[in-house]
């Protein structure tokens, strides 16, 4: 299947990804692992929610963790333009035929939640509390130094369905990876604000959250979190890299926390602002797509990922595999 045509002015506009709310069994584990180790900054916390932010920006939470009894995924949190766009996104989904529950949420204005065709779930909202600028306060710089929420990436049973639809509400293609033998999409990088991605979509049992990413100055950061995450206790929780991706060309670092949610510590991707910007394609047998420098990624990789709360997962409808490490 061909990917298709932009759509350079969507139904509403997205202005990118804003947050996940993530349901974790131990919250003080999970604060060890999010606060004292990557480096977020707690904005908020009760005895069963913490609510955190990243160095550079000035919403009050880019990430939820919330105690439950058991680890999954709840909302991925996308920001409108304004209050009318947010009116037009729920018109837009209920065009669709797709639930739009207005929902009461600390720190956001009007917000509602609804899900993709696959099930993912979404919620999409316009303002959030602006924070004090905290960017220059290096005395709060620790663990990998994370500045800013990156990147969803979510297995789909099908990708070349969950591209179509992305597409239709703004989001453009900027690499994707295609099966040579069937002609079908295995993964895709989507964004709205200009990066790479916002939303990447990769071929597999879904929906399932695979990975959140958080962008940090360089690549030597990442290195000083591996030798931070090695002798404090963490080294079981690194899982894959460093390395360079050849899709997106950015350095990379795959870590998973206390309950085997996929974080993604990333840097040096490039602009893609320019409507016209060409898509670049991959072969699913390429080596380097994966990684640049030849190193597959390892079977976990592939296979696991985060459910999302009270959503029903299958198969996908394509069996074709990249190269894994065994």
């Amino acid at each position: 299947m061909s990917l298709p045509k932009p759509v350079l002015y969507p139904p509403f506009n997205i202005v990118r990804l804003s947050h996940v709310e993530l349901a974790v069994t131990d919250l003080a584990k999970s604060r060890a692992f999010y606060v004292d180790t990557l480096g977020l900054q707690v904005t908020d916390e009760t005895k069963d929610t913490i609510y955190l932010r990243a160095l550079e920006e000035r919403g009050h939470h880019c990430i939820v963790l919330r105690k439950c009894e058991r680890a999954e995924a709840r909302d991925l949190g996308f920001k409108v333009f304004d209050d009318e766009d947010l009116d037009k996104a729920a018109h837009f989904f209920k065009g669709k035929g797709l639930p739009v529950e207005w929902v009461e949420r600390p720190y956001q204005s009007r917000t509602f939640r609804t899900h993709d065709p696959h099930g993912i779930p979404l919620e999409f909202y316009s303002k959030m509390e602006r924070l004090p600028p905290i960017h220059q306060k290096y005395a709060l710089y620790k663990g990998v130094k994370p500045l800013r929420i990156d990147h969803f990436n979510c297995f789909s049973p099908n990708v070349d369905e969950s591209v179509a639809f992305y597409n239709e509400i703004g989001f453009r293609v900027t690499e994707y990876t295609e099966d040579a033998e069937s002609g079908r999409l295995w993964a895709a990088w989507t964004h709205r604000k200009g990066g790479v991605h916002d939303i990447a979509f990769t071929n597999g049992r879904g929906p399932r959250l695979h990975h959140v990413a958080f962008w940090v100055p360089t690549p030597l950061n990442i290195i000083d979190l591996l030798d931070l995450m090695a002798t404090t206790g963490w080294v079981a929780n690194i899982e894959r890299g460093p390395g360079r991706h050849g899709i997106s060309n950015a350095f990379f670092l795959y870590v998973r926390d206390p309950d085997n949610h996929r974080i993604e510590i990333y840097c040096s991707d490039y602009q893609t602002v320019d409507p016209d910007l060409e898509p670049i394609r991959w072969d699913l047998k390429d080596p380097q797509r994966q990684t640049l420098w030849g190193a597959p990624a390892p079977r976990s990789w592939f296979e696991e990922g985060s459910s999302f709360a009270d959503v029903k997962v299958r198969d996908p409808e394509l069996a074709a595999q990249p190269i894994i490490a065994p």
